[in-house]
Order: C-alpha cells, then structure tokens, then sequence
C-alpha cells in the first residue's frame, strides 16, 4: 500500500507541474497571466506549446537516471516533480525541476557515472530535437506584433526604440519590465546553420518562441547539472573521471570561481559610504557560508571570503564596468548548503574503460556549449 500511495503521490505532483508550466508558458508566451481579469481556458492551452515540450526533456533527463540505476540493480523511485505556482511580479517557469530518490547505496564510481551521465546526456539529445524544430519552424519575424503591437510603429527596426528607459516606463501607471534571455553555444549553432537568419527573435523577445523558450531552459537545466561539483551530475562524472583526488581539485577551483564571477560589480566602488558599511560585511558574510562547504577551517574560510571580495572590489575600481551574473550565487548557495563541494569516496574505485572515458568527456563538452554566462537578465 505504501508503494502505491507513493505512485499517486509522484503522479499529483506531475499533474500540478503540468498545470503550472502551462500557466507559465502562456504569461511567457503571450502574456497571458492567470491573476489577469478574463483569463479563459483558451489562454491556458496557449501555454501547451511550452510545457509539453519542456516537460518532455525534463522527464526523459530523469528517466535517464531512472533506467540507468535500474540496469545497474540500484533501487531508486520515479521522478518527484516539482510545481511551483506562478505568482505576481515573480519569474517562474513553473516548476523548479524533477529528482528520483536513489534508495539503495552507490558503491562503485561507475555506478556514480552511469547514472549521473544519463539523465543529463538523454535530456540533451530530446532538447536538440525541440531547439532543431524551433529554429526550423520560425514564424515570420513581423509576428512579433501580434504579442507587442505597440512595437508595429518602429517596424522590424523596433529594437532600436523599444528597450529604452524611455520607452519602457512611457505608461507610469504600468511600467514594462526588459527582459534579455541568454544564450550558448548550442543556439548559436543553429542560428548559424538550421534557422532563417531574418526570422531569428531578438534576445529580449526569445519567451515568445515556446519551442526555443522550453529548450533554452532545458540547456540551462543541464549546465547546472554538469557542473563539476559535489553530487551533481556533472560531480558523478568528475569523479569517474578524474577520481576523487581530482575530482576535489576540480571542484574547488570550480566553486570557487562561481561564486567570484557571480560577486564580480555586485559591490560598486561608486556606491554610497553608508551603503558600504552594511553591504561589504553582509557579501563577505555571504562568501564565508558558501565556502564553509569545502571544508575549510573556518579561519580559513573567512580568509578566502576576504580575499575574493577585496580581488573583486579591485578589479571594479579598475574596470567600473566589469560585472558578473548575481543569479549564479543563489545556486551556488544552495550547493553549499544542501549538496556539497566535496563526492563522497565511493566503495569501489575501479577506472572507467575507453567508451566511459569518451562519453565523459563528451558531456564535459555538452555542458560547455549549454552553459550560458547570463542566462535571464531582467531590467
């Protein structure tokens, strides 16, 4: 019975997931906000052509991991998703991802590297089958007015006019938000080479593309997940690779370089005196907690927090305009506190033959063309 309660458990969570990546891609997509007055059921299937597709790499990615822990006779549970509700003046895409439970021990690093590269490397292979077809199905670019009509006086030149301050805050009472998606590697790829180079969507209107919207998410899904840290998917793989010596170097230098390019600008030289005087303690404090993670004595810790906030604070006085992306300290927080700098040293250690080794460093590949520097700007 408890298995069975737990089925009906994971199938609600997916069902309220569904629902609310499809009220998240129809606000994305067409601005169509549930909390907007005579939103109808039309509105809400708007967002179908986001969460379908969305949900479709997300779910293969863990199924990955979910079949790969079953061929190596690991017990783990079907995915738990996820739902996160939109809500008003808050990004959201709806959810904050799947994970399956892996309810027996790991013991071999290439038990670790089989299920850690699975999900991440099938969810790609689905993610280029949905960027392919949406760069290959590009509307007209003059589609954009049917979304923005207030940019049809500029013409296909809007973008000269349009994401000004001026331009933005014109209505007071209902200011527009400028809002800039990333990109990688990937898309530049199919940009170059898949796509109709004068349909291609300006950066500040790529959520109005479900296709590429749901497949630029899903690429910064997985680069989050190969990154050479902890237990992550990318931290499974380090390991297997490098062993866990090298895995501990790799992932240090890693952590640590996070987190100094997501501070850089974050603490302007310009910036007031008596803001200083609580912001400078307050980043350092911040830096001391995320580097607690690898271990260090505290000391020791505080000492790497000092000196990468006084190497950013420099570099900001010589180069004013130099800045990171501050998202990327939310996420290493959450890597410090609840997943870890460090893999745990598996049972058995045994080096992993040629084919693994390729496919190793092929997903080091894979993360390196999904990765996207500032994945969401908004102004």
């Amino acid at each position: 019975m408890h298995k069975y309660k737990r089925v009906l458990i994971q199938v609600g969570l997916f069902i309220a997931t569904f629902f609310t990546t499809t009220l998240a891609g129809a606000e994305w997509t067409y601005g169509k906000s549930i909390y907007m007055k005579g939103y109808t059921w039309q509105d809400f299937a708007s967002g179908l052509e986001f969460s379908i597709p969305f949900l479709l790499i997300l779910t293969v990615h863990e199924f990955g991991h979910y079949f790969t822990a079953m061929y190596h006779r690991v017990r783990a549970t079907l995915p738990y998703y996820i739902p996160f509700p939109p809500v008003p003046y808050l990004p959201s895409i709806g959810t904050m991802g799947a994970v399956i439970r892996i309810q027996d021990r790991v013991k071999s690093a290439k038990q670790h590297f089989d299920i850690g590269l699975a999900g991440p490397l099938a969810g790609f292979i689905v993610a280029l089958v949905v960027i392919g077809y949406g760069f290959a199905t590009l509307p007209p670019a003059e589609t954009i007015f049917e979304i923005h009509p207030e940019y049809k006086e500029f013409g296909l030149n809007y973008a000269d006019h349009v994401y000004t301050k001026e331009f933005l805050e014109r209505d007071k009472e209902h200011p527009m938000a400028d809002i800039q998606i990333g990109s990688n590697l990937v898309f530049k790829f199919f940009e170059l080479f898949v796509s109709d180079k004068n349909r291609i969507p300006n950066a500040h209107e790529m959520m109005h593309y479900p296709f590429l919207f749901a497949g630029f998410i899903a690429l910064f899904f997985t680069s989050m997940n190969l990154l050479p840290i902890g237990q992550l998917d990318g931290g499974h793989i380090t390991y297997g690779l490098f062993g866990w010596r090298g895995h501990k170097l790799i992932a240090t230098g890693f952590f640590t370089l996070l987190i100094f390019y997501s501070g850089l600008g974050l603490v302007q030289v310009s910036t007031p005196a008596d803001t200083l005087l609580w912001m400078i303690p307050l980043t350092v404090g911040f830096y001391y907690l995320c580097f607690l993670a690898m271990r260090f004595e505290k000391r020791d810790s505080l000492m790497f927090a000092v000196v990468l906030f006084a190497v950013q604070f420099i570099l900001n006085w010589i180069f004013p305009t130099l800045e990171g992306y501050s998202g990327w300290l939310f996420f290493a927080f959450v890597i410090a506190r609840f997943v870890g700098v460090e893999h745990p040293r598996s049972e058995i250690e045994e080096p992993l033959d040629p084919t693994r080794i390729v496919l190793g460093w092929i997903m080091l590949i894979i993360f390196v063309i999904c990765f996207s520097p500032a994945p969401l700007v908004i102004k």
